[in-house]
C-alpha cells in the first residue's frame, strides 16, 4: 500500500493511493461498516492510526481491498490523485531520529572518520515540508545543502524492550523519502547538529509511505538526488555502514521506539558543501530525491521572505 496524508477542505486526512485515486480511508471505512458494523473505524488522521495500529492495520488492508472491488461507485470516498494536495505523510510523528555519516563515501568526502556506532540527532516535525512545497533559504546563511535519504517508518512500540538485530525488522511498518536539508555553517559552528538540522521549512518528507510488504529488500534501493535536473547524489542502500536492524537496535538501547516514528537513515556522497567550488541551494532551484519503488520527492527553493 501507498499511504498519504492530504488536505481536504483545509484539514488533513488519511488516505491510500489506489490506482490514480486517493481513497479517504475514514470515509470509506464508514461505508464498509454499514455492512460490517463490528469493524473498527479508520481514523481521519494518520497519527491516530499509529496510536492504535495493532488493531487497525488488518482493517486497513481489508477496506483497501474492498475499495478495489467497487469503491469508485462512491464518489465521496475518493478523489483523483491529480486533484489532491499531499502533505508530509506523518505531520506530527512521536519523534524523528536521523542517522548521520552512514555512507563511507560521504564520510570520506566530508573528511570525517567513520563512527564505531551510529551517529544520531533529532529532527523537529515543525521543520517538515511536503512534496511540492518550498524549502526556504534563511536570511542568516547561504550555506543550504541537500541530503537525500531513505526513511524508515516504525510500526510497533518497543514498550521498554531493547531490540535485537534479528527482531528489528518486525518493527518496521514502511518506508518513505526524506531530504535532510542542512544549514552547514550552523551545523558545524558547534559540535552538535541541532540548529543546522532544524531550520524552518528545511525537512522535505514524502510523498508517500510504502508499506514494508511492497519493498523486497530496503538494503537494495537506489537513491538519486538531482538539483535542477542535474544528478548530485547516486548510491544504493546496500552501501550503508549501518543497516536498518543495527540502527534500530542502537536506538532502542536508550529510548523506546513508537509506532509512527520516522528514522531517516543517512545520506550518500555528493552533498554540496564539499564540492569544488561548493554548491548550495538558492532561490529558484528545484531539489529532487528519487527512490524507485517509493517515489519522487521534489521541492522548489525560495528565499526567506518569499515563502
Amino acid at each position: 500500500m501507498k499511504l498519504v496524508s492530504y488536505r481536504d477542505q483545509g484539514k488533513p486526512r488519511f488516505g491510500a493511493i489506489v490506482g490514480d485515486r486517493v481513497v479517504d480511508l475514514a470515509r470509506w471505512s464508514a461505508i464498509c461498516r454499514e455492512k460490517h458494523p463490528s469493524q473498527a473505524p479508520i481514523p481521519v488522521r494518520i497519527e491516530d492510526f499509529f496510536e492504535d495500529i495493532e488493531t487497525l492495520e488488518p482493517v486497513l488492508k481489508t477496506i483497501v481491498a474492498a475499495f478495489l472491488t467497487g469503491g469508485v461507485g462512491y464518489p465521496d470516498a475518493s478523489k483523483p490523485l491529480s486533484e489532491v494536495k499531499l502533505l508530509a505523510p506523518i505531520r506530527r510523528p512521536p519523534k524523528t531520529i536521523c542517522v548521520a555519516r552512514n555512507y563511507a563515501e560521504h564520510a570520506k568526502e566530508a573528511g570525517l572518520e567513520i563512527s564505531p556506532i551510529p551517529i544520531l540527532f533529532a529532527r523537529f516535525s515543525s521543520t517538515f515540508v511536503a512534496d511540492g512545497d518550498p524549502v526556504v533559504v534563511p536570511t542568516v546563511s547561504d550555506d543550504l545543502d541537500w541530503e537525500g535519504e531513505l526513511a524508515v517508518i516504525i510500526g510497533k512500540d518497543t514498550k521498554g524492550r531493547r531490540l535485537s538485530k534479528a527482531e528489528a525488522m518486525d518493527y518496521v511498518f514502511g518506508y518513505s523519502i526524506f531530504n535532510d536539508v542542512t544549514v552547514r555553517d550552523y551545523q558545524f559552528r558547534v559540535t552538535q547538529y541541532t540548529a543546522g538540522k532544524n531550520f524552518r521549512a528545511s525537512g522535505p518528507f514524502g510523498p508517500v509511505i510504502v508499506t514494508a510488504d511492497e519493498i523486497a529488500d530496503p538494503h537494495k534501493l537506489d537513491i538519486k538526488t538531482t538539483l535542477n535536473g542535474e544528478q548530485m547524489q547516486f548510491a544504493n542502500t546496500d552501501t550503508m555502514i549501518y543497516d536498518i536492524p543495527t540502527i534500530l537496535e542502537n536506538i532502542s538501547e536508550f529510548i523506546d521506539l513508537e509506532a509512527g516514528d520516522v528514522i531517516p537513515t543517512g545520506t550518500p556522497a555528493g552533498v554540496g558543501f564539499k564540492r569544488k567550488p561548493p554548491i548550495f541551494l538558492k532561490d529558484g532551484d528545484t531539489i529532487t530525491v528519487e527512490i524507485p519503488g517509493i517515489g519522487v520527492l521534489s521541492n522548489p527553493v525560495v528565499g526567506e521572505g518569499k515563502h
